[in-house]
């Protein structure tokens, strides 16, 4: 019985698989003759089945550009970087549409440490960094044992060394995927899709405002209070911004 619930389990996975690739097919066929609604719908249509990948998440977001739709365009872009942050193409297509976005906001400057750590780190997302680490745990394995059982000094020698190398690297890989980890939890990007949303000092209408944003701009949400969700900017401000007019990226 199990034997066949198994093979019925592994039927299925493939058929919701070809039927989702043949969504995907007639989606992109969609976007290629200029019909950008019906790419979206039929893209949207895979998102509803469960499943999503960094390519969906990029052509939502082009489909979404064409139609000078920025707010979804830009949050869709950066959905699929999150899956793979170090694609020049989603990189490229990002700017260009901030570019289109009204809120011009200067990060704050980095250290020269600071800048070099991110540089670093941001290599590989957390599950790639371990991935390395074990590879490199791999390699740890190997040599110890190569230095177990080669006859020559010179040989043990360069096992050893490699070795103990690949371990300090182990550590290092994991240290630099629990740090990338801790970013990825602790940090809630959203983006704002209202045409324009007034940020207040204290989370209700009675206070005071302190900034507007408008659409497609990029806040991380720091907290969040009844129907309001306190944000800070690239630049350090912070403030207080109705929860409908955000979305958040970290939905999947």
């Amino acid at each position: 019985m199990k034997k066949w619930l198994t093979i019925a389990l592994v039927l299925l996975g493939f058929a919701v698989y070809s039927q989702n690739e043949g969504l995907f097919n007639r989606a992109t066929s969609a976007y290629n003759e200029g019909d950008y609604e019906k790419a979206i719908e039929r893209y949207m249509e895979i998102l509803d089945k469960g499943q999503h990948s960094a390519a969906l998440y990029y052509n939502l977001g082009n489909s979404y550009y064409k139609l000078n739709q920025i707010a979804p365009s830009i949050y869709y872009y950066e959905k699929a970087l999150l899956l793979q942050p170090n694609d020049p193409e989603i990189k490229t297509n990002l700017s260009y549409a901030r570019n289109m976005t009204l809120d011009a906001i200067e990060a704050l400057p980095e250290t020269s440490l600071s800048r070099i750590y991110n540089s670093i780190t941001g290599l590989f997302t957390f599950d790639e960094w371990s991935y390395v680490g074990v590879g490199f745990m791999l390699l740890f394995v190997l040599a110890y044992l190569a230095f177990y059982y080669l006859r020559y000094s010179s040989h043990k020698r360069i096992a050893f060394v490699t070795s103990m190398i690949s371990l300090i690297l182990v550590v290092v890989c994991l240290v630099f995927a629990f740090m990338q980890y801790r970013n990825f939890e602790t940090d809630q990007p959203a983006i704002v899709f209202a045409e324009e949303s007034v940020v207040k000092s204290e989370p209700n209408q009675r206070s005071s405002q302190v900034f507007v944003l408008h659409e497609g701009t990029k806040v991380n949400v720091l907290d969040q209070l009844e129907d309001y969700r306190k944000i800070q900017l690239v630049d350090g401000k912070t403030g207080w911004i109705q929860a409908e007019d955000v979305k958040l990226l970290k939905d999947f």
